[in-house]
């Protein structure tokens, strides 16, 4: 299929030791090529191709699929595929770790991290979904605009803002300015309407001044109505990362924490998605790129799997269809149990002629019991 969506993934230290070039294999190759190998799990990961049987398996070739390009360039790697976590690179389970800690995955590099390495003590695992690790939220610097409307906060109390972090006022650009400066001069040019409407509402005993006053309202909204027009075309190419970076906000050397809505909440602008795709974080803004999305989907298919066809099929018909339905398939088993026993007594072999057979001496007796007198109310 190519590089998948995302999908499990594992490590083979049998075939790939440390030294060897960094492999991944999927979930069906695990079980098929690698079942009795030293497997690393390293969960799921986006965007990959199975690298199975590839120039980097110096002595196996892939049982499912034989024929595989020799490297997957797609793919990224990192210490997971050696099975080494966080940014203290040791293994899990750790033997010589003796601290109780669980281990986070970052959405962006999909590294593994403990909690007492994420530079803030993280909320309790209920109150988040997900996680951008310290080195990510550098590379992806603008989420820190989004954090302070966003992320969830972690359980470190902050002191200062010298201690805990600095404040940024990011340095609007001659475009901003202008759009502030029309902003203004419309408020103020408001402001006058509204003065002059007020004085015109009044009562006036000068007929001149009436008429001054109505053209004064007449000119302004004339005046202002292609203002209006170009405000309203510009709201289709409003940029909300912009209007947060025109704010201060905080920003730390920390991982951050989201809630689970908060990736529709991004920005989606010409500009912003330019940005995205130079940073290689296209899929922040896809929500089913999620790790939640796709267990939801796992559970989904094995509840449809596990569904019995049979019972699907019986509730979608009413109680007379129902009754027959289980009438025929009880006909059905009866006579195909007696049919199989005769060549189980005889010990002989049940070949494609008999079962057609079968079939096509029970369809005559169906057509002969159907013609009898109908038995239900209709």
């Amino acid at each position: 299929q190519g590089p998948v969506k995302r999908q499990a993934l594992y490590a083979c230290s049998t075939c790939t030791p440390p030294g060897a070039e960094p492999a991944g294999i999927c979930l069906a190759c695990s079980y098929e090529c690698h079942g009795t190998h030293r497997l690393f799990e390293l969960y799921t990961k986006r965007n990959f191709r199975c690298d199975c049987g590839n120039s980097k398996f110096k002595n196996l070739q892939c049982k499912l699929l034989p024929e595989k390009c020799k490297v997957n360039s797609g793919n990224k790697y990192n210490d997971n595929f050696y099975g080494l976590y966080c940014t203290c690179k040791r293994p899990y389970p750790d033997p010589e770790d003796e601290v109780p800690d669980e281990m986070i995955q970052c959405i962006v590099c999909e590294d593994w991290f403990h909690g007492r390495h994420l530079g803030a003590v993280p909320p309790e695992s209920g109150d988040f979904h997900e996680m951008v690790c310290q080195a990510c939220m550098k590379h992806c610097h603008f989420l820190w605009a989004y954090a302070s409307q966003l992320a969830v906060p972690p359980l470190t109390k902050v002191n200062s803002l010298e201690d805990e972090g600095i404040v940024l006022k990011v340095e609007e650009s001659e475009e901003q300015k202008k759009e502030i400066k029309q902003e203004s001069e419309l408020e103020h040019q408001d402001a006058k309407e509204e003065k002059q409407t007020e004085q015109f509402n009044e009562p006036s005993t000068s007929s001149g001044s009436e008429v001054l006053n109505i053209y004064g309202c007449c000119s302004k909204f004339l005046q202002k109505f292609p203002v209006e027009i170009a405000k309203a075309t510009s709201e289709s190419s409003f940029c909300k990362l912009k209007e947060l970076q025109s704010k201060p906000f905080l920003k730390k050397d920390t991982a951050t924490f989201w809630p689970s809505n908060w990736r529709s909440k991004l920005c989606t602008c010409e500009d912003c998605l330019k940005m995205y795709s130079e940073l290689e974080v296209q899929f922040l803004t896809d929500e089913c790129d999620t790790v939640l999305a796709y267990e939801n989907k796992g559970t989904s298919d094995q509840e449809t799997e596990r569904r019995d066809p049979l019972m699907d099929t019986l509730n979608s018909m009413n109680r007379v269809q129902q009754v027959e339905l289980i009438c025929e398939y009880n006909d059905l088993k009866t006579e195909l149990t007696d049919y199989l026993r005769r060549f189980a007594d005889e010990g002989t072999v049940v070949k494609r002629e008999d079962i057609q057979h079968f079939f096509e001496e029970f369809q005559s007796r169906k057509r002969r019991r159907t013609n009898r007198m109908q038995y239900y109310c209709s």
